[in-house]
Formats: C-alpha cells, sequence, structure tokens
C-alpha cells in the first residue's frame, strides 16, 4: 500500500477531530464552502494556508480579516512541506500544478465533503438542506433559529449570512447544519457532496436541471437526490417542495418518513395566507402566522422549510417567529452595494433562468415604481452553454432594460455548444424591451452610464466577481 493510502486507511480508521491537524492547505480556498470551512478550521488554532485561482471579494477580503491571506495561482511549491492534510477543492482537475504535487508526493488529501463527514459529522444531528435554488437562504434561516433557540449548531453554508458573519462554524455542537450541494465532490469522486453528509433531516427545496458539465439531463439529478433520499435513517425526515413533481418523485421510495411543504390543498404542511406588504412577506403556516423580511414567493417557500425543519426538532414557534422577524439575509442575495444619485446597486448570486426570474419579481414588487436594469454574466458551467438559449429571454421578463456580457471563459466551451449572448439580446429586444450586449464589464458601465436615471435599480447576475462591476457602477454613476 502506498504512502497516501496508508494514511488515509489508517484516518478512517477512527473518528478524528480537529487536533488531529495541525497545518491544513486549502487547494481551490477561494470558494465559498471551502472558504469558509478554512476561516472555521483557523479558529480552532489550525494553521491555515490556500490558493485559489480568482481571488476576489467577498471571500478574498473575508478570508483576510481571518489572518488568511490566498496566493494567487496554482504552483507546486504552494504546499507547505509541514502540511499535514490537502483539502482539494471540487473545481480542481488533474493538470493542476498543486494537484499533481499532491498525487506525487503522495500526500494525504480528501475532498471538502469528505473531510467534512470524517472530522465533524460522525454520531451528530445532521440538517442538510438541498436543492437547485434557495439552498444558502434556506440553510441561513434554519441556522439563524436554532441559534436563536440557544442550541448552538455547528452549520457550514455557501454564502455568509449577515446574521452570522461567516459561512462556517464548526464548534463541537450536537447539531449540525448543512447546506447540500448536487454538484460532484472531486475530480476523483464524482458523487454529489451531500451523499457524504450523514443527514437525519433532508430539505429537497427544488429540482430543476443544472450542472450541465456533469449531468447529461434532469434524469441523471434525480437519480443523485434518489441517492440522497436512500440514506436518511428511518427515524429521520425528508421534508420535499409538495409542489414539485420531481421531488414528489425521488421521494416516493423513501423509506424515511417524508412530508410535503408548499401551497398546494394535498401539502402536509400547507403555506396559506401569503401576502407582501412593503418589505415583508406574511404567511401562515401549521395555522399559525409568520412574517420575514424577505419579498417573493421562494423566500416564503425557503421560510417555511426552516420552520418545519425547526419544528421537527422541537424549537417552538414563538423562537422560531423571533428569528425570522431578525433575519438579516445573505450577502449576494438581492444584496444593495451602494446607491449613488438615488439609485441602487444591487449584487445577485442568480445564474440559473429560475433563480433570474424569480429575483427580478421580487425586485419589481420592493421598487415598483422604479426603472429595473438587469446585467447578467454567463459564467456558470450550465449558463455558458446554450441549455437556456431559449430559456434566458423570459426570466427577464420584469427587468426594463437588460445587459449581457460575454461567455466567461467561452474558450473552455466548443463554438456549437456555447451560449450566443446575442441571440438572447436579440430575442428580449422582440419582446419589447432595452437589450444590449456588450463583451465586458466596463463597456456595460459605459453603456448604462447616460441611461440610468434618479430613482432606478440596477442589479446585477453573476456567480463571480464581474471584474469588480458593482464598485465600477457606483464610481461611473
Amino acid at each position: 500500500m502506498k504512502t497516501s493510502s496508508l494514511k488515509k486507511a489508517q484516518f478512517l480508521g477512527k473518528k478524528h477531530s480537529v487536533d488531529s491537524f495541525r497545518h491544513i492547505h486549502f487547494i481551490g480556498i477561494c470558494g465559498t464552502a471551502m472558504g469558509a470551512v478554512a476561516a472555521a478550521m483557523r479558529e480552532q488554532g489550525v494553521t491555515v494556508t490556500g490558493s485559489d485561482e480568482n481571488v476576489y471579494p467577498p471571500i478574498s477580503t473575508f478570508l483576510e480579516s481571518k489572518g488568511i491571506y490566498p496566493i494567487s495561482g496554482f504552483r507546486s511549491e504552494n504546499i507547505p512541506p509541514e502540511a499535514d492534510l490537502l483539502v482539494i477543492g471540487n473545481a480542481m482537475r488533474r493538470g493542476n500544478p498543486e494537484v499533481e504535487a499532491v498525487l506525487n508526493r503522495k500526500l494525504l488529501y480528501f475532498s471538502l465533503p469528505e473531510m467534512l463527514k470524517h472530522v465533524f459529522l460522525l454520531g451528530r444531528h445532521n440538517l442538510v438542506v438541498t436543492g437547485t435554488h434557495g439552498k444558502t437562504t434556506t440553510t441561513s434561516l434554519l441556522t439563524w433559529i436554532f441559534e436563536e433557540a440557544r442550541l448552538h449548531p455547528a452549520y457550514c453554508i455557501g454564502g455568509i449570512p449577515n446574521n452570522l458573519g461567516r459561512g462556517a462554524c464548526l464548534r463541537d455542537s450536537k447539531y449540525f447544519i448543512l447546506e447540500g450541494d448536487e454538484y460532484d465532490t472531486a475530480f476523483f469522486d464524482k458523487r454529489s457532496k451531500f451523499i457524504h453528509y450523514l443527514p437525519e433531516l433532508v430539505v429537497i427545496n427544488n429540482i430543476e436541471f443544472d450542472h450541465a458539465d456533469i449531468f447529461r439531463n434532469l434524469e441523471e439529478i434525480k437519480t443523485s437526490f434518489r441517492r440522497l433520499v436512500n440514506i436518511v435513517p428511518s427515524e429521520g425526515m425528508i421534508l420535499i417542495n409538495g409542489d414539485d413533481p420531481n421531488c414528489q418523485e425521488v421521494a416516493s421510495q423513501a423509506v424515511s418518513p417524508v412530508v410535503e411543504v408548499g401551497f398546494s390543498p394535498h401539502a402536509g404542511n400547507q403555506i396559506q395566507s401569503m401576502r407582501f406588504e412593503k418589505e415583508e412577506a406574511f404567511f401562515e403556516l401549521f395555522g399559525r402566522p409568520f412574517q420575514i423580511p424577505l419579498l417573493g414567493e421562494f423566500n416564503v417557500r425557503n421560510a417555511a422549510m426552516a420552520i418545519s425543519a425547526a419544528h421537527f426538532y422541537g424549537i417552538s414557534f414563538d423562537i422560531i417567529q423571533q428569528a425570522l422577524s431578525s433575519f438579516q439575509g445573505v450577502r449576494r442575495r438581492m444584496e444593495i452595494r451602494g446607491e449613488v444619485r438615488n439609485i441602487k446597486i444591487i449584487d445577485d448570486f442568480g445564474h440559473h433562468p429560475t433563480a433570474i426570474r424569480q429575483t427580478l419579481r421580487s425586485l419589481r414588487q420592493r421598487y415598483a415604481s422604479s426603472r429595473i436594469w438587469a446585467i447578467f454574466e454567463p459564467r456558470s458551467n450550465t449558463t455558458r452553454r446554450a441549455v437556456f438559449q431559449k430559456e434566458l429571454p423570459n426570466a427577464f421578463a420584469d427587468a426594463d432594460g437588460v445587459f449581457i456580457a460575454q461567455v466567461a471563459n467561452l474558450e473552455q466551451i466548443p463554438e456549437a455548444e456555447r451560449l450566443s449572448p446575442e441571440q438572447v439580446i436579440r430575442d428580449i429586444i422582440i419582446l419589447g424591451k432595452q437589450a444590449f450586449y456588450e463583451p465586458n464589464a466596463n463597456q456595460i458601465v459605459e453603456r448604462l452610464r447616460p441611461l440610468a436615471c434618479e430613482g432606478d435599480v440596477v442589479v446585477v447576475f453573476s456567480n463571480g466577481g464581474f471584474d469588480n462591476i458593482h464598485s465600477k457602477l457606483l464610481e461611473t454613476l
């Protein structure tokens, strides 16, 4: 047995703690989950280093605030000789200089989900929030409810909730709340990340086609969710979107109890009496009134899932409502980045047509009398492809004007498979809206500058840094 295999076998032979490690190096540290866990390990007293190709806010500034200074670029010499564990991010591939160095030197390495499982999740009550959309907000809401109930959960969230100030806390707790992603674990483990999380309770918000780089069709995604459903213990719980046939299908053969949450009359936990006022949503669940300082039907669904999960663990409705009322949202989820000349600049992580459509609908509710400009960077592995070529134009229905940038890293996608932003723009113009294709952030800012007026709202959709476009907009406008 090779050295790395022997170390791994010895590691898996017993439950480990943070004290098992002195120095951990994260390859791909600026991924949202990777960065959050790296910061949490640093707070536990572990020496943490890491590198990434794209080092940008808010993760980079967050890491620096925790005393971690990411190295820009991948080089074999980035790996400290004293590191006793390497955590390899799921975006890393063979040929990466640091990955090759880890393999050639026969060092101990894990994927992030694998590390979480063996170091933190064994023996705990693990609550795993999944779905194509709404994972981060639902996980943040659920974690904040547990915090308000003084249950002090450990957590790992793919974003930074404003109430918590960080995306991960790895403290010793009876409960661990995780955002569970269906994306693959690592180049050496093609299972979905959430398969590693030893779930006692699973939330499935919704299931749509996404991640076109690893899933060929919706059926493959549903297969992955079926595998997740199949490992929930019989004494656990599965909460599904009762209005989503895909969720109902994947849970149809579950051994564990299944509860449907939704607006449908057949839903076990039925959402009723939904209405919106100013910047709040009101609704009823379990025959009780609730309110949250968020707009949009999708956020009501997110809250209903969090309430249902918290109720399963015996948290009182009064404490749940107290937590909902004080919830401050999540960075990069309809986050106001600044305002100039009474023009609001909003940052949103949306990169799927459904998420874009829902966010714009919510912004239309909040800013009913304002013009809304939507700026979209096709950057995800799915939206860079032509998968949503026909769906994207209608996703911008609630915007008054639209800008779409050049496909990010377009050389990585064969031209025949690539999204055509120009065609999306032409289709939006046919729908009667102003729409512009501009290759980069600078050109978008210059084109928008004479068009934006006092009272307008500008929302930027991107799952990356987008060349610091938010600051450029604020400076230029």
